[in-house]
């Protein structure tokens, strides 16, 4: 090869090799793996000690694999391997390791074990945040996201084919039964080659106890449904009949339509994830094994202040869960914006109740309005007016539109960053129960970078949380 006669920089490898490398010149002291095991130094850990016995050989310090977990989640890492890996390979994950290596089985353990008390940590940086002055708990947005499930929609089965396979299952184990008896006579003298009859009984009976326990709880599934379309339902016919009595007249459009009790025959059972369902993909308007993930958010910090997980299609269902839980953490917000994905006059009526006033949008706003429309006077409703009527015309308001408005630039960004910078589109764990302690997990980890940026811009003053737990 003919080389120019320019000069160029080259590399010596091997004397890279042997260089040494001081992780406090590589990582400055507003680094973001320094905050987080500063912040972890300053948590209260008993809730994790107490489930440590004093049986057993060395263990991993539950700071450091805290610790671990939070960069991860909060740097878009979620694979116990890749954790495990990035302990060799990443400095940050290094620094905070302390040059140790917890291979993927601790790493995953830790994270199941203590779900329920990660949700403890939650709290305490909330309220570490609170003592700071930087979050102040007045106003909140509340939206929901759909997660994928770790589970394959090809393991899932519609209720109309679970009955046609438990049919046909059926009949098998009979024929196999009545062979059975006939080879017990001697009135069977051959058999197809490798044929194991108790084997073949037993794959058929096992997979019969599967399928009866989906029917159960698809049928269960369909008269919880039920229920809340039913309520949906009187009180819609309620709201038209109260409008025909004011009016005199039969309301405009289409009559509710009553629902039907049991199970549909597009319901569907996941068999990796039975608690997992099947919810539109707002990302290609397909559908996909789905969990309905919750957050609300706190207006001026944008710190996630409460969040729930269900297997619920839709958010009419989700208002009382996350408000409920917060209240219990760490107090009752002033006002709670929502999409009108929540309104409905029980979560209203809730809202108000614990002292919250709702902001809950009624139905989605026209485009392109005339100007006459835009600056039309809106009379204030009477007292016998529907909740609807009511609540569109507070958020018609100054106070209202203002509230409202920081939703857009509050609860939906926050989801953005969720999925888009921390990249986290998928649960690891499976179950309703495990993946919402892992939601509250990425959850956490938002607030945790969320709060690094806030005290670097800041310049992390003494009296805050200190990047080095100084």
């Amino acid at each position: 090869m003919k080389v120019p006669s320019r000069r160029f920089i080259v590399v010596d490898y091997q004397d890279t090799l042997l260089s040494a490398i001081v992780l406090q010149d590589i990582l400055p002291e507003t680094h973001l793996a320094r905050f987080i095991v500063g912040l972890v130094e300053q948590l209260d850990m008993s809730i994790f000690y107490q489930h440590y016995s004093n049986r057993g050989g060395t263990t991993y310090a539950p700071q450091i694999l805290l610790a671990l977990l939070l960069y991860a989640y909060a740097t878009g890492v979620f694979s116990s391997r890749k954790i495990e890996r990035a302990t060799y390979e990443s400095i940050p994950f290094r620094y905070i390791a302390g040059h140790l290596h917890p291979d993927h089985d601790t790493i995953a353990t830790f994270r199941k074990r203590f779900l329920s008390e990660f949700r403890d940590v939650f709290v305490q940086v909330l309220l570490q945040a609170q003592d700071a002055g930087i979050l102040n708990l007045e106003d909140i947005s509340q939206d929901g996201t759909k997660v994928h499930a770790n589970a394959s929609k090809s393991k899932a089965v519609s209720y109309k084919r679970l009955l046609e396979l438990q049919q046909r299952l059926e009949k098998e184990v009979d024929e196999l039964f009545e062979l059975s008896a006939k080879l017990d006579q001697g009135n069977v003298s051959e058999l197809p080659e490798h044929f194991d009859m108790d084997l073949e009984l037993s794959i058929r009976l096992e997979r019969l106890v599967k399928y009866a326990t989906a029917k159960d709880v698809l049928e269960q599934r369909a008269a919880e449904r039920y229920e809340v379309e039913k309520k949906e339902y009187d009180a819609r016919q309620q709201a038209r009949e109260e409008k025909k009595q004011k009016t005199g007249k039969n309301p405009r459009g289409r009559k509710p339509k009553a629902p039907v009790e049991g199970p549909r025959d597009k319901d569907q059972y996941n068999f990796t994830d039975p608690e997992s369902r099947i919810m539109k993909n707002s990302k290609d308007k397909g559908f996909d094994q789905h969990y309905n993930g919750q957050i609300g958010v706190e207006h001026e910090s944008m710190l996630i202040v409460g969040n729930s997980l269900s297997n619920h299609t839709n958010d009419k269902q989700e208002v009382e869960p996350l408000l409920d839980r917060m209240e219990q953490e760490l107090g009752t917000p002033k006002s709670a914006a929502m999409d009108n994905g929540y309104f409905s006059e029980a979560n209203i009526k809730y809202c108000l109740e614990k002292g919250i006033e709702p902001y809950i949008a009624t139905g989605r706003n026209p485009h392109h309005n005339s100007w006459k429309k835009y600056f039309e006077q809106q009379e204030e409703p009477g007292e016998d007016a529907s909740p609807t009527v009511k609540m569109a015309h507070k958020l018609k308001s100054e106070v209202g539109q203002a509230i409202y408005r920081l939703r857009k630039c509050t609860v939906e960004p926050v989801i953005g960053i969720i999925k888009g910078v921390l990249g986290f589109r998928q649960f690891s764990l499976r179950g309703l129960e495990p993946a919402a302690g892992e939601w509250n997990l990425v959850c956490l980890a938002y607030n945790v970078k969320r709060l690094h940026v806030i005290l670097a811009g800041q310049g992390f003053p003494g009296n805050k949380v200190s990047p080095t737990g100084c």
